[in-house]
């Protein structure tokens, strides 16, 4: 789209006065200035008052503007607002899932998946003739959410802003292809701000293999963060990334118990899922219990 006399057609919000031009001057008052209605080429102003003018003039012709307010939902996420924190979660979304499926009373269960459970190689890639272990898979799935419908991240105010790293990676877990999973976490403070879980495109000859290229996806996004975070003012001298393999260069000797990334990586028993969600920042808070936070001082 091409305008002519663009920056002429912007309003100005400051009060700004130029000189009489040669041509023009007032012959009764030639020491007067004259006060701009409308912005001017060689104005600093002006090209953010065009851009001001056409975007407002494109969003009223297209959208209806609401009144702005406190943030609740952001790209179909919950969010809760209170002076102790914010809490992120989907429960509405949830709800509407399970009622879609008439799954709303369905018994809950502690995991995703079963830690031995494996489903058969699709070679056509297409799910045209699902079977009964496909539906009983995606019930599970389910059953996990009406179990966990008000569990989300709770992000508290008085959490540090240490930047830190999990990786982990489970060796040849993909029964089909033989190839490994990367997962990784990172937070800032104790809160968990970025993660993925993801299977590896090479195959790893070793364990120590598999580790590196996980930790080494893990680097990438630290490193990435790190240089946001500069921009905002925030400087880190060394940053921990915690691996519990010593061949893979390990920085900290992590219990595998407790590595955080185990749950991107693989299955897990119910008590060691758990175990990991809570660290991870995962909270299970009710309407109830968010509204007494609301009102709390």
């Amino acid at each position: 789209m091409d305008v002519k006399t663009a920056f002429l057609h912007g309003s100005l919000k400051e009060d700004v006065y130029v000189c009489q031009p040669e041509g023009f001057i007032e012959a009764d008052h030639p020491s007067y200035v004259y006060k701009l209605k409308k912005a001017l080429y060689g104005l600093k102003q002006a090209p953010r008052a065009w851009y001001i003018q056409l975007f407002s003039d494109l969003m009223k012709s297209r959208f209806e503007m609401s009144m702005m307010e406190e943030m609740t939902f952001f790209i179909g996420l919950q969010v809760n607002l209170s002076p102790c924190g914010i809490f992120i979660n989907q429960s509405k979304y949830v709800l509407e899932i399970l009622k879609k499926y008439r799954m709303e009373s369905c018994d809950p269960v502690g995991t995703l998946m079963e830690i031995k459970d494996k489903l058969d190689l699709d070679q056509n890639g297409t799910p045209a003739k699902p079977i009964e272990k496909h539906l009983k898979e995606v019930k599970k799935i389910f059953r996990y959410l009406w179990g966990t419908v008000n569990t989300g991240l709770w992000y508290t105010e008085d959490s540090g802003i240490e930047l830190t790293g999990f990786s982990d990676a489970d060796y040849a877990g993909c029964k089909d292809t033989f190839k490994s999973t990367s997962g990784g976490a990172q937070f800032l403070g104790e809160k968990l701000v970025s993660w993925s879980s993801k299977k590896q495109d090479c195959k790893a000859l070793s364990t120590a293999e598999a580790e590196y290229v996980s930790i080494s996806a893990c680097c990438a996004q630290v490193l990435w963060m790190r240089t946001q975070l500069t921009d905002y003012g925030f400087h880190f001298n060394k940053i921990p990334i915690y691996c519990d393999l010593k061949s893979a260069i390990a920085i900290s000797c992590n219990p595998t118990d407790y590595q955080l990334a185990d749950l991107f990586t693989k299955a897990l028993p119910a008590y060691c899922f758990n175990y990991l969600v809570r660290r991870l920042g995962m909270r299970s808070l009710s309407p109830q219990e968010l509204d007494r936070l609301a009102k709390s001082q």
